[in-house]
């Protein structure tokens, strides 16, 4: 077993009780009854995950980012380097930008769950929130401190309350998530994060300007 399907056999497990610890305050975990081998996992319909994505679908230049919420590294890259890809590349139509999702812990499936909750129109405002403000909720320390912060972040969104509960306590999204991301992972042998993925060949972690010049040279400049 791999240690990307070890990861995800585990997030599988615990996600069995996420909803119900999430929900209930409780500072002890509930039981997991839920667990699910590779095959399993890869047996899930994943159809209903939207691919979240901004700048021009019809763009000659891909960039794929596979990142964890709870990932340091990740949120230095949406701190700087995605920024400046965002008003020289995204902005302009230049590429095609994907967000993927990876699973390193049980918080990170929460914040992705979350950051989809107000849909593609917000997905992109809540996940830079979510690396903003990554210290802040990763550093609660226990789960209920860290879903509670959680929330916060989703209300400062403009995301009703009931919404916010009702996404988080959605089970069947989570194991869908869990498969979906496995799924990618898998196929573009994701792991590490952050990970780029360029009109499909795979890129660790660079500066600005090294992941620049691969852009430029895969568009023609």
């Amino acid at each position: 077993m791999t240690r990307l399907t070890a990861i995800a056999a585990l997030c599988l497990a615990l996600v069995a009780g996420a909803g119900w610890w999430l929900t209930s305050g409780s500072t002890t975990p509930p039981d997991l009854t839920f667990a699910a081998n590779a095959q399993e996992a890869s047996q899930i319909d994943t159809s209903s995950i939207t691919e979240m994505s901004i700048g021009n679908p019809d763009a000659a230049v891909t960039v794929i980012e596979y990142a964890s919420f709870t990932c340091p590294h990740c949120a230095d890259f949406h701190g700087g380097q995605f920024k400046q890809l965002k008003s020289d590349y995204i902005d302009t139509g230049k590429i095609n930008f994907i967000y993927r999702d990876v699973y390193f812990d049980r918080f990170g499936l929460w914040a992705s769950m979350l950051a989809r909750c107000g849909g593609q129109e917000r997905f992109f405002g809540l996940t830079a929130m979510l690396y903003e403000k990554q210290k802040d909720w990763v550093g609660k320390g226990d789960p209920v401190g860290i879903a509670n912060e959680l929330r916060r972040i989703g209300k400062v969104a403009g995301l009703q309350e009931d919404r916010i509960e009702e996404c988080l306590a959605d089970q069947d999204k989570a194991k869908t998530l869990v498969a979906w991301y496995q799924k990618n992972a898998e196929a573009d042998d994701v792991t590490s994060t952050p990970t780029l993925v360029i009109n499909g060949q795979k890129y660790s972690n660079m500066a600005y300007a090294d992941l620049k010049a691969i852009i430029d040279e895969k568009l023609g400049n």
